[in-house]
């Protein structure tokens, strides 16, 4: 690092298991930038305001926001892309001469992976746990790129749920029925079920999502929005009854590649990069 160097990081709550940093770090060494890309932890809510407001005067060139935050940050910012708007999420913030703007690259990066499926989910029920910013965006690429026939919202707490979603306004394009998670015997008759919680990450204490592998079924999708490990225990489970799997490592790719280039203007090295990040990880 030098004193050219410009700074990006992941603002985050006990993160320092992401691996993010190893992705962009790739891309920035792979193209030869003068950046470099850190992890700011941040221990509760009421100090993002502050963290946000110190990013400026230190010139950050932008953070990606992870869970819990990526809700909290919206009032501090500047300006809000339209698709961050639309959610009131951000997980990745450019600065922007001093403007801090937020954007939401966990839509198109939760998507990627799935389009290849998309003729099989369009008109199907899908599944979907959490109610946090990352299931907001599902939500957003469900009605963007797939218009399936129903979407089963597994939550902890209904009314709050409902609240959200009433608030965004946009949920309201699609059938959206919210479920308490003992009601999980629902998922049988879904194609697609997604866990858009952070249940079952390394690192944070969690369990694994409750699922009992006698509900899935060869002719499911299920894809882990948790990225650490690799194959979390409900991929796990998933492989076991024949349904196809998809890993949390794609969005996380998908939505780095859309930031990088929101913050760099270039293209990031994705393939270059995706063989880097799995080959650190499996040794």
């Amino acid at each position: 690092m030098t004193r050219a160097t410009k700074i990006f990081a992941l603002l985050g709550r006990s993160v320092d298991y992401s691996y993010s940093p190893l992705i962009h770090n790739s891309a920035f060494r792979l193209l030869e930038l003068p950046c470099h890309y850190t992890v700011f932890n941040i221990p509760s809510p009421e100090l993002v305001g502050a963290a946000l407001q110190g990013a400026k005067a230190l010139g950050i060139g932008g953070f990606s926001v992870t869970i819990p935050y990526k809700k909290t940050v919206v009032p501090f910012l500047d300006e809000l892309s339209g698709e961050a708007a639309s959610i009131q999420a951000v997980n990745t913030i450019v600065n922007d001469n001093g403007r801090l703007v937020g954007h939401n690259t966990d839509i198109g990066g939760f998507a990627a992976p799935l389009l290849p499926h998309r003729e099989s989910i369009s008109g199907k029920r899908v599944s979907l746990f959490g109610a946090g910013g990352a299931a907001l965006a599902a939500i957003k690429a469900f009605n963007q790129f797939f218009a399936p026939e129903e979407i089963l919202l597994f939550v902890r707490d209904r009314e709050k749920t409902r609240c959200q979603l009433e608030e965004s306004g946009y949920a309201s394009a699609l059938p959206v029925t919210i479920l308490l998670r003992e009601s999980v015997e629902e998922i049988r008759d879904c194609r697609l079920i997604v866990n858009a919680t952070p249940l079952g990450t390394r690192g944070n204490n969690s369990s694994p999502l409750p699922l009992d592998r006698q509900l899935l079924s060869p002719g499911q999708i299920v894809y882990d929005m948790v990225y650490n490990p690799l194959d979390t225990p409900l991929l796990q489970a998933a492989q076991l009854a024949g349904a196809t799997t998809i890993p949390g490592i794609e969005m996380l790719i998908g939505q780095a590649e859309l930031a990088f280039t929101l913050w760099t203007a270039l293209p990031m090295p994705t393939s270059r990069v995706r063989e880097e990040l799995l080959r650190e990880i499996q040794q």
